[in-house]
């Protein structure tokens, strides 16, 4: 098996310890600037990256990134079908459309509380009930008769949706090899885009094929989930988590070792954690901003056909994979914010062409577009994973990602009713007279406002490339689990501080 270089850390990370560095505000702010410069590590073979993995963390980012997928293809099937949804319960678009706001809003939900599951009884169990609730919930929707019970099985569908990404993103990366882990990170991001092109493919050949009109495609998508409950019930748990586990049976109190877990990395990082919330937040408004009602711009304002609509978002999604993947590649080399902030700006100068193009020309506007678009969520997985207090990676980063879609939950709402004043000449056609608007103008301003927040959130951030993680670098569950075995979880900050301190020389002499 091929053997790569050490990684060269990035400026916020201690290169003795591997853990954050301990600065003060004004201090933290003053090093944005340097901080931000790249590390420049040595661009290897991406071939060669890829046979750093045996075959167990293979299968592992497999069923991750196959889960992933599916809790894509689901969430975008009510994106595909707003318009027979809108006829069939005699609503208008917008109103469809919060069935993706709540769906969104209410995945915060899941990710708690699947996110505390698998952090504690680890990620084998949560990932199977959640592919159980995807069965039955895209079987209910397919069923639903009336406004109220689609957005009712919507909403439920939410919370199950919003407990895998944390679980994926633990399952297919802790374990992974350090050199790999920007390439692996930008391929398991882009099962979101392979989940959306599935989407758009199925979409196409199930939706108004029959009688049934746009059932199939939920009845299709409750499908799958059996296998990946297959494959992953034959998968054991990750090595980081057995490590961790067994650390935490050794004091002789799990429970209270995870509590104290818990309380620790809460006193340590809650700043962090609304960081990364802000940060989520940003990034699914410009997923969702970008994609969520961009097929009914093309049908709507450009009267583009079903096969160009469909033709169109296949080649987004190849973009997005290509952007995705090479870009997660990339930041190994030039660091996670360099990398963010640099497709970004590239994404912003595409927004003219790809919302105010009404010519076949579009689809390359569009492949370019979420080529940058996921070029920069192929970085947030490792990115998230990195930042994450070690003892509550999952709940962290799942909880972060939900959190900020939350706060993004209601983008494509805000851009259909936003766009419905300012209307076009209505489109005649058999069936009677359709009502057409100017979504691109909204969905370019839009975009321009949410890639300006993300590059100055980003700018403004930590960066922890480089991070461990493994038990012997994780100073929360080395402090946790002294104060659960020695009794001392009434002593005062001063001593807890002193503990820490005692812990990090430890860390640099094993080291």
């Amino acid at each position: 098996m091929a053997t790569a270089e050490k990684t060269k850390v990035s400026y916020d990370l201690d290169p003795d310890t591997y853990e954050p560095r301990h600065m003060g505000l004004g201090r933290f702010l003053a090093t944005r600037p340097s901080s931000l410069k790249p590390p420049m590590n040595k661009v290897p073979n991406p071939i060669s990256l890829l046979r750093l993995l045996n075959t167990k963390q293979w299968l592992f980012f497999l069923v991750g990134f196959l889960g992933w997928t599916w809790d894509a293809f689901d969430f975008f099937t009510v994106s595909l079908t707003v318009a027979g949804l809108a006829e069939t319960f005699d609503r208008s678009n917008s109103d469809i459309t919060w069935g993706i706001t709540l769906v969104l809003m209410m995945r915060s939900i899941g990710s708690v509380a699947f996110g505390i599951a698998a952090d504690r009884y680890g990620r084998k169990w949560p990932y199977i009930v959640n592919m159980v609730l995807f069965i039955i919930f895209e079987l209910a929707t397919g069923f639903c008769n009336t406004y109220k019970q689609f957005l009712g099985v919507r909403a439920l569908y939410g919370i199950a949706m919003g407990g895998l990404y944390g679980n994926a993103a633990a399952t297919a990366l802790e374990d992974c090899p350090e050199a790999a882990r920007g390439i692996l990170s930008g391929m398991l991001q882009q099962g979101y885009a392979f989940g959306y092109l599935l989407a758009t493919v199925f979409a196409r050949g199930l939706v108004n094929t029959t009688s049934h009109e746009w059932r199939p495609l939920y009845w299709f998508g409750a499908g799958p989930p059996v296998l990946l409950i297959i494959f992953r019930f034959f998968l054991p748990e990750t090595d980081a988590f057995k490590e961790r586990s067994e650390v935490r049976h050794a004091t002789g109190n799990l429970t209270g070792t995870f509590v104290a877990e818990g309380k620790v990395a809460l006193r340590r990082h809650w700043k962090l954690l609304v960081y990364m919330v802000l940060l989520m937040a940003g990034f699914n408004f410009m997923s969702h901003g970008s994609q969520d009602l961009y097929p009914t711009m093309l049908s709507n304002q450009y009267n583009k056909s079903a096969n160009a609509v469909t033709v169109t978002q296949v080649v987004a999604n190849l973009g997005a994979m290509a952007g995705g993947t090479a870009i997660g590649y990339m930041s190994q080399t030039f660091g996670r914010r360099f990398s963010i902030i640099v497709v970004s700006i590239l994404g912003g100068a595409l927004l003219y062409p790809y919302s105010f193009t009404g010519s076949d020309n579009v689809i390359a506007a569009a492949f370019f577009e979420q080529f940058c678009v996921q070029g920069a969520w192929g970085v947030i997985p490792i990115h998230l994973m990195e930042l994450s207090p070690p003892s509550f990676r999952t709940f962290v980063v799942g909880t972060a990602y939900q959190l900020g879609n939350l706060v993004s939950s209601a983008s494509s709402t805000i851009e259909a009713t936003i766009g419905e004043r300012f209307p076009l000449p209505p489109k005649v056609t058999d069936e009677g007279t359709v009502k057409r608007y100017q979504y691109g103008k909204v969905i370019c301003i839009f975009m321009g406002c949410v890639y300006a927040y993300v590059i100055i959130l980003t700018f403004f951030g930590p960066e922890y490339l480089g991070r461990k993680f493994d038990v012997h670098h994780d100073g929360d569950l080395q402090t946790a689990a002294g104060r659960s075995s020695g009794g001392r979880m009434g002593k005062d900050d001063s001593s807890e501080d002193a503990r820490d301190e005692k812990a990090a020389e430890v860390r640099r002499e094993n080291v």
